[in-house]
């Protein structure tokens, strides 16, 4: 399961990536943790996030060739972007495709990304794949994330994940946060 941080996370260089975090996506209460648990540690990252004066990162997924999209595809309010955060828009399971955020975080020296959001399997391990991919760091909190089943995720979170970043908790991230 979750493997302590050793070191900081300083937050002039990392950036909190949350994704999907929608009311349409949080209302379906996946795996093992319900979607209003995950906003709300979310919530608690991104609070300490801007507070540090870290890179705040929120996505969320438009469906390609929809002039409307369904209801409930916006932010949820917990989540409303703020001065100073990069907003992504993807039509992809992840959120660098085709969407300039790998030179946006350039551009602020981000050298580490915090993924939280849903779900585990599809756009959280999607976009922290092509993080590890761009060169990022990239660390999971485990807990502010839930896949579509509880075995879905531990999988994720045993397996999966390890091999791209640190899987951590909110806790331990909050704890290693340094301004």
């Amino acid at each position: 399961m979750p493997s302590p941080l050793t070191e900081p996370l300083l937050a002039a260089r990392t950036a909190l990536i949350v994704v999907d975090l929608m009311p349409r996506i949080v209302e379906q209460d996946m795996g093992p943790h319900k979607g209003a648990d995950v906003v709300a540690r979310a919530s608690r990252l991104v609070t300490a996030f801007r507070r540090a004066g870290g890179t705040v990162v929120l996505v969320r997924v438009d469906r390609p060739g929809i002039a409307e999209q369904p209801p409930g595809s916006g932010f949820v309010p917990e989540m409303r972007p703020q001065p100073g955060d990069i907003t992504v828009v993807k039509q992809t399971i992840g959120a660098f495709y085709g969407t300039g955020l790998a030179d946006q975080l350039r551009d602020r020296r981000v050298e580490t990304v915090v993924m939280a959001g849903l779900a585990t399997t599809m756009g959280v391990e999607s976009t922290g794949r092509a993080a590890a991919d761009h060169g990022f760091e990239v660390v999971f909190t485990a807990d502010a994330m839930s896949g579509v089943t509880a075995a879905e995720h531990d999988h994720a979170l045993t397996v999966v994940l390890p091999r791209f970043g640190d899987v951590v908790t909110t806790d331990e991230v909050l704890a290693r946060l340094s301004s």
